[in-house]
C-alpha cells in the first residue's frame, strides 16, 4: 500500500446509514421499558446503520488473526520464548488454541496470517502468507521497521477485511499472535496518546514485578530513541509498533472502508483499533468492543476511543478470544430487533410510559 492508496482507503468510510434511525424508532417502540435492554439495543442501532438494513444477521463470521514477532523480546520483556509465536501459529490451524477451539465450537472461519514471523511456516496448513520480514527489529534500539514496510502491513490487513467481505462474510473479528506485542502495544498507545509508560506497561503474559519495571524502562527507551510523532499513525507504528499491530489497524480500516461490521478483541486488538481510528475517526462506527482486557493499557485505548466493551469475564489472552463470545452477544441484539414485538404489535397501551420516555428525551 502507497501513501496515496491509504488516502484513498481513508476516503472509502462512510457515516452511517440513515437506517440506524429508523432502528433507533423502532427499538424505543419495543414491548419494554425504555433502553431496558442497553448495549442490545445499541449493537442493533449500530448494525442498521453499517448495513443499511434494519434486520440484520451474523451468522457467517471470521476472525483474521495477524501472527508476528517483535525484536524487542531480546530485551527480556517476556516470559514466553519467542519460539511460542510459531507453535501457536501452526496451532490455530489444529484449533488447539484458546481462539481456534472457540471457533471449531461455534463454526467460525479463521483466516490465519503470517504478517512476519521469525521462521517459515508450513503453509499448506492453511496459514496464509503474507511475511514481511523474519521479526520486526529491536524497538529498545531503533524503528522496528521502515514506513513503507508499515504501509504494507496496513494493507495486508485492509486486504483481509475486502476478502472478509467478498466471500459474504456477515461480521469480522481481529487478533494476533505474536510474543512481545503488548510492549510494542504499550509503545504505540504511548506515543500516539502521551500517557506516560508507568501508566500504561502491564504484566502481558505474566511477568514478575522485577519484569514489569524493566518492561516500562524498555518502553521509555523505545519513545525516547525512536521520538515518535503522535499526529502520525503510520509513522508510530514504523517507529515503535509491529507487523501485527499495523495489519490489524488495516484490518479496521479495510472492514470500515467496505461497511463490515468489526470486533475489537482485547489489548493488542484495542490498541490497533485506535491506532485506526486516529488514521480515520468515522472508523469508531463500525468497531464492536468485545470484552474488557485485564491489561491496564486496554482501559486507556478504549476510554480514547470514547467505546465500552460488552463482556468482563477477566480474560487477558489476546488470540481474538473475545470475539466469537462478542459474535454471540450481536446475534443476541439482532434477534430482538427481527423477533421481539413492538407495544402496537402485542397490543399493549403505553400511554403509562408517556412521563418516562419525556424525561428521558424520547418522543412520547
Amino acid at each position: 500500500m502507497t501513501e496515496q492508496e491509504l488516502i484513498a482507503l481513508i476516503r472509502a468510510v462512510g457515516a452511517p446509514d440513515p437506517m440506524a434511525e429508523t432502528a433507533r424508532i423502532r427499538q424505543d417502540a419495543l414491548a419494554k421499558p425504555p433502553r431496558s435492554l442497553g448495549l442490545l439495543e445499541e449493537i442493533a442501532v449500530q448494525l442498521a446503520g453499517i448495513t443499511g438494513r434494519l434486520y440484520n444477521r451474523v451468522d457467517r463470521r471470521r476472525i483474521a488473526i495477524f501472527c508476528a514477532d517483535n525484536g524487542v523480546v531480546a530485551e527480556g520483556v517476556s516470559s514466553a520464548p519467542q519460539s511460542v509465536t510459531r507453535a501457536q501459529t501452526i496451532n490455530f490451524t489444529r484449533h488447539k488454541t484458546g481462539v481456534s477451539a472457540l471457533a471449531e465450537y461455534y463454526d467460525i472461519d479463521l483466516d490465519v496470517i503470517d504478517v512476519g514471523t521469525a521462521t517459515d511456516l508450513p503453509y499448506s496448513l492453511g496459514i496464509r502468507n503474507e511475511k514481511l520480514a523474519y521479526g520486526t527489529e529491536n524497538i529498545a534500539r531503533g524503528p522496528a521497521m521502515a514506513r513503507e514496510t508499515a504501509l504494507k502491513a496496513i494493507g495486508i490487513g485492509a486486504a483481509a477485511a475486502r476478502r472478509a467481505k467478498d466471500e459474504s462474510f456477515d461480521v469480522l473479528g481481529v487478533g494476533e499472535m505474536g510474543i512481545g506485542n503488548t510492549t510494542t502495544s504499550t509503545a504505540v498507545l504511548c506515543a500516539l496518546t502521551g500517557i506516560a509508560p508507568d501508566d500504561a506497561v502491564g504484566r502481558g503474559g505474566c511477568i514478575t514485578d522485577a519484569m514489569l519495571a524493566h518492561k516500562r524502562d524498555v518502553v521509555k527507551q523505545a519513545l525516547a530513541v525512536n521520538a515518535p510523532d503522535r499526529n502520525d499513525p503510520v509513522g508510530v507504528l514504523a517507529a515503535v509498533g509491529g507487523f501485527d499491530l499495523a495489519a490489524m489497524a488495516g484490518a479496521f480500516l479495510g472492514a470500515a472502508a467496505v461497511r463490515l461490521p468489526v470486533v475489537i478483541d482485547g489489548y493488542i486488538s484495542a490498541v490497533a483499533a485506535l491506532c485506526a481510528c486516529r488514521l480515520c475517526p468515522a472508523v469508531r462506527t463500525f468497531l464492536f468492543p468485545s470484552h474488557r482486557s485485564c491489561e491496564i493499557g486496554y482501559t486507556l485505548a478504549m476510554e480514547e476511543m470514547g467505546l465500552k466493551p460488552y463482556l468482563d469475564l477477566e480474560m487477558r489472552l489476546g488470540e481474538g478470544s473475545g470475539c466469537p463470545l462478542a459474535f454471540s452477544v450481536m446475534e443476541a441484539a439482532c434477534a430482538v430487533m427481527e423477533h421481539m414485538a413492538t407495544f402496537a404489535e402485542a397490543e399493549i397501551d403505553d400511554e403509562y410510559l408517556t412521563d418516562v420516555r419525556r424525561e428521558m428525551g424520547e418522543k412520547p
